[in-house]
């Protein structure tokens, strides 16, 4: 059962659900060696937070690489969108402490590095959405958009941004 963000003392529902999930956050994303990224991954205005672009990554190591529908199958895709969103919630813990400073997620849009004519884009990203809505239940319900394109940043074959209500 998904667990909603209510907030028990010293304990992180998101996470604990995560881990009966069999996952774990990797490092907080950073850039490759030798380059340097002027931006914020996070940045919380009021009540909302906006996450830049997450790709599959583990601090600065990309995790997977190449074009859906030519390198990559829509399942290896889903699978890497999956890991977008394991990123995206490190870098969440990093910057607010606990996950379940998350109250909801507003809007969620996923770019996926495919080749022209690739029509399952919504179904990559599924792998994103559906860690969030295991992780929130109805709170992880969230308008989103999956559109392909022709290459994403370091090759990646997803790159997810989203928009969160923070508690």
């Amino acid at each position: 059962m998904p667990f909603h963000s209510a907030t028990l003392p010293g304990v992180d529902l998101i996470e604990e659900r995560l881990s009966e999930l069999g996952e774990t956050l990797p490092a907080p994303i950073a850039a490759p060696p030798g380059v340097a990224l002027r931006l914020e991954f996070v940045t919380a205005v009021g009540s909302l937070a906006y996450l830049s672009g997450h790709g599959p990554a583990n601090g600065p190591r990309r995790l997977a690489r190449g074009k859906v529908g030519a390198d990559l199958t829509v399942e290896e895709g889903r699978a890497a969108a999956r890991q977008c969103a394991l990123a995206a919630l490190a870098s969440l813990k990093r910057e607010f402490g606990e996950l379940t400073r998350v109250r909801r997620w507003i809007k969620v849009t996923g770019y996926v590095n495919c080749v022209p004519g690739f029509e399952q884009t919504p179904a990559v990203v599924n792998g994103f959405s559906d860690l969030i809505y295991d992780l929130w239940g109805d709170a992880g319900r969230h308008a989103r958009s999956a559109i392909g394109v022709c290459a994403l940043p370091f090759a990646v074959p997803v790159e997810v941004e989203a928009v969160v209500e923070l508690a």
